[in-house]
C-alpha cells in the first residue's frame, strides 16, 4: 500500500534524524565538559544556563520549585534543561535531513546562547568562560552535519536499482546504501560509532579533570586543623535533649542540615588561596585577610538555630548547630565601621561569594552584640563545602538570605538606598528578622496512633528572644500548655511535649508558641514571600 509505506518511509527518516540530532548533542555536552575541565568547571554550559535561568526565574517559581522539589530543585533544573535540550536537538536533527547547514547553524545558535550566558554570570572570570559554550556548540555542528549527510536520503547505487518487473524487496548494497530508504546505513552507523566513543572519551576526560581541580580544595579542607575557640559555647542543658521518638534532635548533624542557594555547582574554595576583602562606605581602614589570619584571631564558639526564608510553615529548612567563627562586629569596628546609631555612614553590609551572590544585612544588627561571625566550623569540623567551606558568614536572628552567606569573599559597607541585593531584586524584603514559629513532630501528619496517650512534640523557635510557652490545641477544644525541655539560649530553637489523652476518631492538632518579648505566635497564614511564613501548624491524625 503506497500510503502506509510513504509513512514508513517518513517515520524512519525522522527516527533517524532525531538519532542524529540527540548523537550531536552529546557530543557537544561531551565536548563542552572537557572545554570546562580545561577552563573552568563553573563554566560549563549546562550549569552557566541553569544560573541563568534562575537569575530570571520569578520570586514564587522559585519558591514552587523549594516547596515542591525540596533540596533537589537544582537536580530538577538540570534534568529540566536536558530535556528542553534533547528535543531541540531532535528537532534540528530532523531538520538537518532536508537542510544540513541550517541543522548545524542550529546547534551554533544554542552556543553562542551559552557562551553569553557564561559571560553574563556574576562570577565570570572573562572570556575564557565562552569556551566550553562554542567548542562544545562546534563539535555539535559538525557531528550533526556529518551524521545528516550519512542519513539523508541520496541516489540508489546502479548494482542496487530494482527493475520494475522484479519481486519488491529492500536489499543493502556491498557498500551499506539501503534501497529502502535511500541512506548510508553503514556509513551511518559508523559516523555513530565514532561519535559515541569520541564523546565518550571526551566526557570522561572533562569530567576527570573537573575533580582535579577541587582536589587542592579538598586537600586544604582535609588539612586544616581548627584552633580552640577563645569563648567556647556554654554546655547544652541536660535537660534541652528531649529523648520522644520522632522529636528532631537538638543538634543537626552536617549531612542533614539544610541546603538551600542557587550554586548549581558547590565552590570548591582553595583554604591556601582564599581572601576576604573589607572595604566601602565609612571604611577608614580597608582590609584583607586570609583564612591563616582569621584563625589566628581569638575565636567564639556558640550553638546557633539557621532559617531559611523558604520554610514553609511546619517545613524542613531549618537547623541547629555549633559554630565556631571570628566575631564579625570586631573585624568591622577595626575597619573603622561605625553603626548607624552612632553616625555610620554606612546602613547595609553586602556579603559576596565566590560565585557571585550578594546578600545584604542590616549593620545596625550586625554590632549590636549579638553573636554575628564569620564562621570556618560547625559541629567540631571545617565547614563542609556544600555549608561555604572555608568561610561562611551568619548572623543569629535573621533570615538566611539577608546574613548567611556561604563561601564569602568580599564584604562591602553601602546603604540600602544605594544597593539592593540579589533576593531584593527579586521582591523580596530588605529586612527580615526571623519570625516566632513552632512545628509539631510528632505524631505525623495522617498517622494512626492507638487510643490512649500519645506524646505530642516538636520544636519552638525565635532566634534573638527565645520561647517562653507552647501551647498545644486539638480540635476546636482549649489550648493547653506544653512542657518545655531546658532553654539552650535565645540563639536556639526549643524542644517541647505534650502527653495527649487521645480518644478515637478523625483529630486535628495545631500548636503555637510565645516568644520572649511576650508576643503569640501570629494565627495569620503568610505565604514565604516577601519576609518568611507566618501561621500555626497543624497535623491531622486518626486515633484508632
Amino acid at each position: 500500500m503506497p500510503g502506509v509505506s510513504s509513512f514508513r518511509s517518513n517515520l524512519f527518516r525522522s527516527v533517524l534524524g532525531a538519532s542524529a540530532g540527540l548523537l550531536a548533542a552529546f557530543a557537544a555536552l561531551a565536548v563542552a565538559a572537557l572545554a570546562a575541565g580545561l577552563v573552568r568547571p563553573a563554566a560549563g554550559p549546562v550549569t552557566v544556563v541553569g544560573g541563568a535561568v534562575i537569575d530570571r526565574t520569578p520570586a514564587a517559581v522559585k519558591d514552587f520549585a523549594i516547596r515542591t522539589f525540596g533540596e533537589n530543585d537544582k537536580t530538577a533544573l538540570r534534568l529540566g534543561i536536558l530535556a528542553v535540550l534533547a528535543l531541540i536537538a531532535v528537532a534540528l536533527g530532523v531538520l538537518a535531513l532536508s537542510h544540513r547547514r541550517a541543522g548545524s547553524g542550529g546547534v551554533l545558535l544554542f552556543g553562542a546562547v551559552g557562551a553569553a550566558a557564561a559571560l553574563s554570570r556574576p562570577d565570570s572570570a572573562g572570556l575564557g568562560d565562552a569556551l566550553p559554550s562554542i567548542a562544545g556548540a562546534v563539535a555539535g555542528a559538525l557531528a550533526l552535519y556529518v551524521l545528516a549527510s550519512k542519513a539523508a536520503p541520496g541516489p540508489v547505487p546502479e548494482s542496487v536499482r530494482v527493475p520494475v518487473s522484479a519481486p519488491v524487496s529492500t536489499p543493502a548494497d556491498a557498500d551499506g546504501q539501503d534501497d529502502a530508504g535511500g541512506w548510508n546505513r553503514r556509513g551511518f552507523l559508523t559516523a555513530a560509532g565514532v561519535t559515541v566513543a569520541a564523546s565518550a572519551s571526551a566526557g570522561a576526560l572533562g569530567t576527570f579533570l573537573s575533580g582535579r581541580q577541587g582536589q587542592g580544595a579538598v586537600a586544604s579542607r582535609a588539612g586544616l586543623i581548627l584552633p580552640q575557640p577563645a569563648s567556647p559555647a556554654p554546655a547544652v542543658p541536660a535537660g534541652a535533649r528531649l529523648k520522644i521518638p520522632g522529636v528532631t534532635a537538638f543538634t543537626t548533624p552536617n549531612s542533614d542540615f539544610y541546603r538551600v542557594d542557587t550554586a548549581l555547582t558547590v565552590p570548591k574554595v582553595d583554604a591556601g588561596t582564599w581572601r576576604l576583602r573589607i572595604h566601602g562606605e565609612g571604611v577608614t581602614r580597608p582590609r584583607t585577610y586570609t583564612l591563616d589570619q582569621l584563625l589566628a584571631r581569638p575565636l567564639i564558639e556558640r550553638d546557633i538555630t539557621l532559617t531559611c526564608v523558604s520554610n514553609e510553615v511546619g517545613g524542613p529548612y531549618i537547623g541547629t548547630a555549633r559554630w565556631l567563627g571570628v566575631p564579625l562586629a570586631d573585624l568591622l569596628e577595626e575597619a573603622g565601621v561605625v553603626p548607624p546609631s552612632r553616625g555610620g555612614e554606612a546602613d547595609q553590609l553586602v556579603a559576596r561569594s565566590v560565585d557571585g551572590m550578594t546578600l545584604g544585612s542590616p549593620v545596625e544588627d550586625l554590632m549590636d552584640g549579638r553573636d554575628a561571625m564569620l564562621a570556618v566550623g560547625m559541629n567540631g569540623e571545617p565547614l563542609p563545602f556544600d555549608h561555604g567551606f572555608p568561610v561562611r558568614m551568619l548572623v543569629p536572628g535573621l533570615y538566611g538570605y539577608v546574613s548567611a552567606c556561604k563561601w564569602i569573599t568580599d564584604i562591602e559597607l553601602t546603604t540600602f538606598d544605594a544597593y539592593d541585593a540579589y533576593w531584593v531584586k527579586r521582591a523580596w524584603a530588605r529586612r527580615a528578622p526571623v519570625k516566632t514559629q513552632s512545628r509539631i513532630d510528632t505524631p505525623k501528619p495522617f498517622a494512626r496512633p492507638a487510643a490512649g496517650t500519645v506524646v505530642v512534640a516538636g520544636v519552638a523557635w525565635a532566634q534573638r528572644r527565645g520561647i517562653t510557652r507552647v501551647q498545644i490545641r486539638v480540635d476546636d477544644g482549649p489550648w493547653q500548655d506544653a512542657d518545655l525541655a531546658a532553654q539552650a539560649g535565645v540563639d536556639t530553637w526549643r524542644q517541647w511535649s505534650y502527653r495527649w489523652g487521645a480518644t478515637p476518631g478523625g483529630h486535628t492538632i495545631t500548636v503555637r508558641a510565645t516568644d520572649g518579648t511576650g508576643q503569640v505566635q501570629t494565627e495569620r497564614r503568610t505565604r514565604t514571600i516577601p519576609d518568611g511564613a507566618s501561621g500555626w501548624h497543624s497535623v491531622f491524625v486518626t486515633v484508632t
